[in-house]
């Protein structure tokens, strides 16, 4: 029997049933290895599919890149990482469309989709139609209208999904959720979150230079399918490289590329900018543990180059989120009141790589007298009684300091967190039990566990999490409320003024920003 729409079927009936043994193993299909196709090749695509298959429990099946040049790419890097594996052994494809229409008669269980943001939602959709089990790279879709059909496709399939927010599988992530759903904090009204990204292109000198192009492009790089890389969006000419003296800036030296590879994240038609990218990272803590859902309104109070092809270089989004009541933990059933969170995203020429945008000293005087400075990427949430620090991208770094206290103290460490007890289960492959002390998971190691517990969830193992009401912590019961309120920040980047939401009815009270809740989509890339 092969594990493919037969057992997918099986797998929408298992539910939250028990484990049970097939054969000596304690998984519901005799652990036959699930068959995976990978879409994008390099980049978080290799981060993501080759983890999966040095699990032992996937077969690679196919493999779909617009970049032909990928998979010799990926052969190269296997070789270095010792990993063996022929890549030339599997069917690759350059256009997604015809994976899909091949998916029956390869038997594909499940996809990764590293791809840009743009090209998430129909290759997600397409696969969900099917049966198929979908990890998603962050940002989970781009646009508001995508994520209500990814909701609805994804229920209505009873497929598996995970967003690639690795974070979520840290073990101190968990931990500090579950100190926060213990309301020692008091009532949190305010919320602070920043990134030291973009780390591409963006800004006035990225639509300047394109605008000055017109329809003059350059010749398409050998082996790139430029059409399928384009997919939904509209069509326009390549364009290669940024030329010297052009007066676009690179903080991170990335060669200067226009749209591929990578740097297509600071365009509207492609990407969802350094909000789309890092928010699902590092307002992760914040949105587990204060179970922030519906946002009522978003406003974009600093801004520095905005134009209408590329997301701004610098600014500053103001999100409401709606008083709400508390599902889990200790405060479970109490009314938790509405928060104010500013997001600040932008870089700082003269240091390369670092934010120019972030909370002022100010604001807090207990961060600088514990750790020098303020971080250059982190979340601040401030509640009544005390407040907690996350000092990173994914959350391996929390502290906590109550009011009285001088300085922060680390989650694991601190005596009122130490009183919190055990709520969420510690993923695969990590150990919890030790005795409730620090984390297990290390950085190192808290990747392979977030893809770990994806594989796990297909097979029907692992842990069952409440939260999700499914065996992946990143699932849609998650990701699609915490996407919300990430892609109506994005939207008041590109409109002026505050913007009022209504999710009901999917609709700003704002003409142009009404315009941004559905994508463009390209004749022949309909989904």
């Amino acid at each position: 029997m092969s594990f493919n729409s037969s057992r997918r079927g099986f797998l929408r009936g298992l539910g939250g049933a028990g484990l049970f043994a097939i054969g000596g193993c304690r998984c519901p299909f005799g652990c036959q290895k699930v068959k995976l196709a990978a879409v994008g090749m390099m980049g978080k695509g290799y981060s993501d599919w080759v983890p999966m298959l040095k699990s032992g429990f996937v077969e690679m099946v196919a493999f779909c890149d617009a970049d032909y040049t990928s998979r010799e790419m990926a052969a190269k890097r296997l070789a270095k990482d010792g990993v063996d594996f022929d890549v030339y052994s599997v069917p690759f494809y350059t256009d997604y469309r015809k994976l899909l229409d091949d998916a029956g008669m390869l038997g594909i269980d499940a996809m990764t989709i590293s791809t840009p943001d743009h090209v998430h939602a129909p290759v997600a959709i397409g696969a969900m139609r099917q049966g198929i089990h979908v990890y998603v790279q962050k940002p989970l879709v781009r646009t508001l209208w995508e994520l209500e059909y990814f909701n609805k496709t994804a229920k209505d399939n009873g497929v598996i999904v995970q967003m690639g927010n690795q974070g979520s599988s840290l073990d101190s992530m968990r931990r500090c959720t579950e100190v926060l759903q213990d309301g020692i904090l008091g009532d949190v009204r305010e919320v602070h979150v920043w990134t030291n990204r973009a780390v591409w292109p963006q800004g006035n000198g990225v639509a300047n230079y394109v605008k000055s192009r017109g329809s003059k492009g350059d010749p398409i790089r050998d082996g790139l399918n430029w059409n399928a890389w384009l997919a939904t969006a509209k069509e326009r000419p390549f364009l290669d490289k940024y030329p010297d003296g052009a007066k676009v800036y690179d903080p991170w030296k990335l060669g200067s590329n226009v749209y591929h590879r990578f740097t297509w994240r600071g365009f509207h038609d492609f990407g969802a900018g350094a909000f789309g990218d890092m928010a699902c990272h590092t307002m992760n803590l914040a949105f587990r543990g204060l179970e922030l859902a519906g946002v009522s309104d978003a406003e974009c109070v600093k801004i520095e180059e905005k134009n209408d092809i590329a997301y701004p270089a610098k600014s500053v989004v103001r999100l409401t989120y709606k008083e709400r009541v508390a599902k889990f933990g200790k405060i479970k059933g109490r009314s938790l009141p509405a928060v104010t969170l500013f997001w600040y995203d932008g870089y700082d020429e003269s240091k390369p790589g670092k934010s120019a945008m972030k909370p002022s000293a100010e604001i807090m005087p207990k961060v600088i007298k514990t750790f020098g400075a303020v971080p250059n990427t982190g979340c601040y949430i401030i509640g009544s009684k005390g407040a907690v620090l996350m000092q990173d991208d994914y959350g391996a770094k929390c502290a906590i300091a109550m009011n009285g206290e001088e300085k922060f103290v680390d989650i694991f460490q601190h005596e009122a967190a130490k009183c919190v007890a055990r709520s969420i289960p510690f993923c695969a492959g990590s150990a919890p039990a030790a005795a409730g002390g620090k984390s297990t998971v290390e950085m190192k190691g808290f990747a392979e566990g977030h893809y770990g517990e994806f594989v796990n969830a297909i097979r029907g193992v692992g842990p069952w999490y409440e939260q999700t009401h499914s065996r992946c912590f990143a699932d849609v019961e998650y990701c699609v409320p915490q996407m919300e309120g990430i892609l109506v920040g994005c939207v008041a980047q590109q409109v002026s003024g505050k913007i009022n939401w209504d999710s009901a009815k999917q609709s700003f009270d704002n003409a142009q920003a009404n315009a941004l809740v559905k994508p463009y989509i390209r004749g022949g890339f309909e989904f």
